[in-house]
């Protein structure tokens, strides 16, 4: 049985942040992940995690300049001693949350920027990163982006994500296998699933091709959440997606599977 957690950046957007932690518990789920922490102080976020008896699964390093369409830094040059300083607030969030996971995003890499020199920045961002979080238990996570929502982004395949956890070779970098972006990219999701599950460490989903919740769209979920169960998947399944309407009337899928209350 997958163990859902609400993403309350796109979930539950009817209230305000911190009410979202008391809705998602109130419509049965455990856990709870979020883009990114940082307009709230620490102490509040955990205040409501704490208060509603839920985990925090995950939640994204700083990603740059978000308004200006930047998606991380760990990818581009010259942001070495940026990245250091966001892994240092990240790593302060991680313990005020008590959260093991944190998402570490690449980064859109401008066109006139060779893409081999900001895969070498990547990689070595990434072993910096991975090592820190050892320090601490925690394990760090990239994930594969589609070229439609994220274009210019340096990982778009699921094999490349793979490639580099192989690569590195560090116990705490894992994948983050997102079903919604995994489809669009590469298809054959049940395949997929079985292929990456050795190197993952998170999953979330949202329907294609509009991101609504499961049920809207071109992905049988009936078929690969059980898929998940099958290979031994006990982590956290994100339910990274838009809903269609009010948040509460679109959890009817879930219900399905026997985790709303």
């Amino acid at each position: 049985m997958p163990r859902f957690a609400a993403n309350l950046s796109m979930m539950f957007n009817e209230v305000p942040f911190l009410e979202r932690f008391a809705r998602a518990q109130a419509s049965g789920f455990d856990g709870v992940e979020f883009l990114f922490p940082y307009e709230h102080p620490a102490a509040d976020i955990a205040e409501a995690l704490q208060g509603q008896k839920l985990t925090q699964a995950l939640f994204n390093m700083p990603p740059g300049d978000w308004a200006n369409g930047e998606r991380g830094v760990a990818a581009l040059p010259g942001r070495e001693e940026e990245f250091r300083d966001s892994l240092e607030l990240t790593l302060s969030y991680a313990r005020a949350l008590n959260c093991e996971r944190v998402h570490c995003m690449a980064g859109v890499i401008p066109e006139d920027v060779d893409r081999a020199q900001a895969e070498a920045v990547y990689l070595d961002n990434l072993r910096l990163a991975a090592k820190r979080l050892a320090q601490e238990g925690r394990t760090l996570l990239i994930e594969p982006l589609n070229p439609r929502d994220a274009p210019g982004y340096l990982l778009s395949r699921q094999d490349h994500a793979r490639d580099i956890v192989q690569r590195l070779g560090l116990e705490n970098l894992k994948v983050q296998f997102d079903m919604y972006h995994c489809q669009i990219v590469h298809g054959d999701l049940i395949r997929w699933t079985e292929a990456m599950m050795p190197f993952t460490g998170h999953v979330q989903i949202a329907d294609v091709p509009e991101r609504h919740e499961p049920g809207t769209g071109e992905i049988n979920f009936t078929n690969v959440l059980a898929k998940l169960d099958s290979v031994g998947y006990r982590g956290w399944v994100g339910c990274e997606y838009r809903p269609r309407g009010n948040t509460e009337d679109g959890l009817v899928w879930m219900r399905d599977f026997g985790s709303a209350h």
